[in-house]
């Protein structure tokens, strides 16, 4: 075979590759990737098949009804919306229209396990601020790492794995001490899960010019398999947004899909499955009787060290799929009442049987 000679950019060497949550065996709970237990709303899936037969033709390029809708939604400008293929997708869209080679982007670590990826392919160089001993971001060292190299920080609230939140007043003064020209993404994916612990973004994005605020219809909506997220920015970033995405990144069923998760019909039933996910995470906190940090995602952390991959493959033989982070801990996704009944007895199994000076750290 003739050798390949293609050159490839420096900055993919070493790259980590992003690990999705790993396929269930039959019979097993799949809790690793955060998912709704929920199929789309009835009037979501009406929206889709009603489009099925006009996919031939080429989807709104510029989203205007979705665009339109979310924009009466937090009461913005519909130019300050920018949809894309997923949040993630937006993540790099954000990280191009403000960041280029060797400029620094910070964010706490452990985050969201995009964040370094999409950084280092952009030939960013990345700065990881550690979380407090308490698993929530540390605000003060991260404005401690800012350079006059520094483009870009991310900012997960609630933070992914950990579910951590920052508060209202942490990051508002977190904002007062960084330049105005640096841009600060509020990443919201799980923030409907919250509750009283998620900040106020809304206020923050109208107080600070620099504030780009990140959302997904992936988690509460229940469209993952869609791929749909979108940014709320100020004017002079949501004009660049549009500059560096692919055109028709918002595919046509994703875009019906989601306005029909707009429409005031729809909001009973989505706060419904909120406030369910909200009960079942709070039923598994309690029922463990463990000392967890205090989560607002659709999912609960266990803090368990060098024994995260361990407790891993032991819920997997157990049909329970969860997500290790290295040695950091480990993630359990939210799912049906049947699905979290398993999470407890798993658990509860693992520290039954593990030796008690190794549990939670």
């Amino acid at each position: 075979m003739t050798e390949e000679m293609t050159r490839i950019r420096a900055c993919l060497e070493g790259i980590p590759a992003y690990v999705p949550g790993k396929p269930a065996p039959a019979e097993s709970a799949k809790l690793s990737s955060n998912e709704s237990p929920f199929p789309p709303l009835p009037a979501m899936r009406d929206a889709v098949v009603a489009e099925v037969d006009g996919l031939n033709r080429y989807p709104d390029a510029a989203a205007v009804a979705l665009r339109t809708s979310l924009a009466e939604k937090h009461g913005v400008d519909w130019t300050q919306i920018h949809v894309s293929t997923g949040a993630s997708s937006v993540l790099g869209e954000i990280l191009r229209a403000v960041a280029g080679a060797g400029d620094e982007v910070v964010f706490p670590w452990r985050s969201f396990e995009l964040y370094p990826i999409i950084v280092q392919s952009h030939g960013c160089d990345q700065v990881r601020v550690p979380l407090t001993e308490d698993h929530r971001m540390d605000l003060d060292a991260i404005a401690d790492a800012i350079t006059d190299r520094t483009r870009l920080v991310f900012l997960c609230t609630p933070n992914n794995p950990s579910g951590t939140c920052a508060t209202t007043e942490e990051l508002r003064s977190f904002l007062q001490r960084i330049p105005s020209d640096i841009a600060v993404c509020l990443d919201e994916a799980y923030g409907e899960f919250a509750g009283d612990l998620h900040p106020d973004a809304d206020a923050l994005f109208r107080e600070f010019g620099n504030v780009v605020r990140l959302k997904t219809f992936s988690k509460v909506h229940g469209i993952a398999g869609l791929r749909l997220g979108y940014a709320i920015a100020h004017p002079k970033l949501a004009a660049a947004l549009g500059l560096v995405t692919m055109p028709f990144a918002a595919n046509t069923l994703a875009q019906a899909a989601a306005v029909a998760a707009l429409e005031p019909a729809a909001a009973a039933e989505l706060q419904e499955r909120v406030e369910f996910v909200i009960a079942e995470r709070q039923r598994i906190v309690e029922a463990l009787e463990l000392d967890l940090p205090a989560c607002g995602g659709n999912f609960v952390f266990l803090p368990l060290a060098e024994r995260s991959g361990e407790f891993a493959d032991f819920a997997r033989e157990r049909g329970l799929v969860v997500r290790a982070y290295g040695t950091d801990g480990a993630r359990i996704s939210i799912g049906t009442a049947e699905e979290n009944d398993r999470t407890i007895a798993v658990v509860g199994e693992w520290f039954a049987s593990a030796p008690s000076d190794s549990l939670i750290p």
